[in-house]
């Protein structure tokens, strides 16, 4: 397939998930700075609603709005050196250019740089197929949203982090079959066995993560559960052959098992990464210096225009980090983890900083910003990466994956987070939890079980077969749930968030 093509997937799937994501931000932004009119004023509904979403100066002087209020996240961070009306003004749009392009940054030294490394590092230490996707591999492609956690959990001590690691399981749960059943060039045949035991895996993860936010507080102890339920999934998995042989003994199926790579990657697009670094590229020998070289410059005006933007961030990197795919740095490969580390880490911090700014700019909650385009700006390389796959016939790998990646991220990108906060760092001596902010997550989490039914219940009905059909099924539930998550956290129903302390 070539680079063209690659980007033209790209730009449809950006197009099909950024833009209306974009629109429900703009919409909700609306919604809370529509000024008031003769309308709202004899509709003591709106007013209500609008006291909901804002606290006036009496209250601060009261003193009553100190219990009552969320603190601002953005306090957490470093000043942007502009004021509120400023950023009103237009000069937001700098932190959206920001945040796309950290998305970006962080696509390239996952799908470039990390993952290649990690595969070295699994054969070195020959670590099996199946324990490396549960572990290694997941972390890879997962570690942007393991990152933003550890921001929304130690920085902002918000909801940023739960908000995009759910939106997240969404996209993966609905965008990413949404776009394999659109844009793929053919009807895809999934295999029916590692789609009901990743979905039966993470229908067990959900409604964990439902009883563990019940409450609004995470205890030290659950966050320590979630992570050594992760450790007991891993040895689990080691024994998928044996455990699916053994439900085929008990339901009498004669159908031989089939030994495929789709079978054994249990989490995440971290193996659809890896497959289409091998499917995709040539050798990282030449193209990683292609990349940057100004004597190859592209042809068309749209290859032309991507490589101006990606340029500098190719140029960086590649001083940065050193390509251990190349032939005279594969030896190289620990030094590349631990610069993508770092790279990953600050960039995360970036992106929650900036994601920060714009919520507070326009008073939405972190966990609408991190449910909506936060979660998409991290899962969109994830989805294009998985149409890619299901075009060169690999579609079950990028299905069955999407699915089971998601339990990495509710069992150890919000276990382990949660279980260091409370247990060493809490944020008052004595106080051992983690506190959730918004009500709604418990709501959106239940809404996440739902689509998860319905994503299975669609493709055991097609009998495994994902068509354009339930692609369109798929794409209409997305945006269902993000419509149904931004009223629910923007108070429409029932209050679930304390409003914004004036700051």
């Amino acid at each position: 397939m070539t680079r063209k093509h690659r980007q033209m997937i790209g730009y449809k799937i950006f197009c099909m998930i950024v833009v209306p994501t974009m629109y429900l931000i703009f919409v909700n932004t609306l919604a809370i700075f529509l000024p008031n009119n003769a309308a709202s004023a004899n509709n003591p509904t709106d007013t209500r609603l609008r006291k909901l979403l804002q606290i006036g100066p009496s209250a601060i002087e009261a003193g009553e709005n100190e219990v009552n209020c969320t603190p601002p996240a953005i306090k957490e961070f470093p000043s942007d050196g502009l004021t509120r009306q400023q950023r009103q003004s237009g000069f937001i749009a700098i932190h959206f250019v920001i945040a796309i392009y950290m998305f970006l940054l962080l696509a390239i030294v996952c799908d470039d740089f990390f993952v290649p490394s990690i595969k070295k590092i699994c054969h070195k230490i020959n670590v099996t197929e199946d324990v490396a996707g549960a572990t290694i591999m997941a972390a890879a492609s997962s570690s942007p949203e393991l990152f933003i956690n550890i921001v929304g959990t130690f920085v902002t001590e918000g909801d940023l982090g739960v908000g995009t690691i759910v939106g997240s399981a969404v996209f993966n749960i609905l965008a990413v079959p949404a776009c394999c059943g659109l844009f793929a060039n053919q009807v895809l045949n999934l295999e029916g066995w590692p789609v009901t035991r990743d979905t039966i895996a993470y229908a067990f993860t959900v409604l964990l993560l439902i009883l563990t936010l019940r409450d609004g507080r995470i205890e030290w102890y659950e966050g320590l559960i979630l992570v050594l339920l992760y450790v007991l999934y891993i040895l689990a998995m080691c024994f998928d052959r044996k455990i699916h042989q053994f439900v085929q003994s008990i339901t009498n199926t004669r159908k031989k098992y089939k030994n495929l790579s789709e079978s054994t990657p249990l989490l995440s697009n971290d193996l659809v990464k890896s497959t289409d670094i091998i499917l995709l590229e040539s050798s990282g020998e030449d193209e990683s210096l292609d990349i940057v070289n100004m004597k190859n410059w592209p042809n068309s005006t749209c290859e032309r225009i991507w490589w101006l933007i990606t340029w500098p961030i190719n140029f960086v990197l590649l001083i940065t980090i050193p390509d251990c795919r190349r032939n005279t740095l594969k030896s190289w490969y620990p030094l590349t983890f631990i610069m993508c580390i770092i790279w990953i880490a600050t960039t995360s911090y970036i992106v929650g900083w900036v994601i920060t700014v714009i919520g507070d700019t326009f008073r939405i909650p972190d966990s609408i910003m991190g449910l909506t385009f936060l979660a998409a700006g991290m899962s969109v390389p994830e989805a294009v990466s998985s149409v890619i796959v299901a075009n060169q016939g690999h579609g079950a790998m990028g299905i069955s994956n999407s699915i089971g990646s998601n339990v990495f991220d509710v069992l150890l990108c919000l276990g382990l987070p949660w279980f260091l906060k409370a247990a060493l760092f809490p944020k008052t001596p004595g106080d051992h939890y983690v506190t959730i902010n918004s009500q709604g997550l418990v709501y959106n989490s239940i809404s996440l079980f739902s689509t998860l039914t319905v994503l299975y219940l669609s493709l055991l009905i097609g009998k495994f077969k994902l068509t354009r059909s339930i692609g369109i099924v798929c794409l209409i539930m997305y945006v269902i749930f993000l419509v149904f998550a931004s009223i629910l956290e923007l108070n429409l129903f029932f209050v679930v968030n304390l409003p914004i302390c004036i700051h």
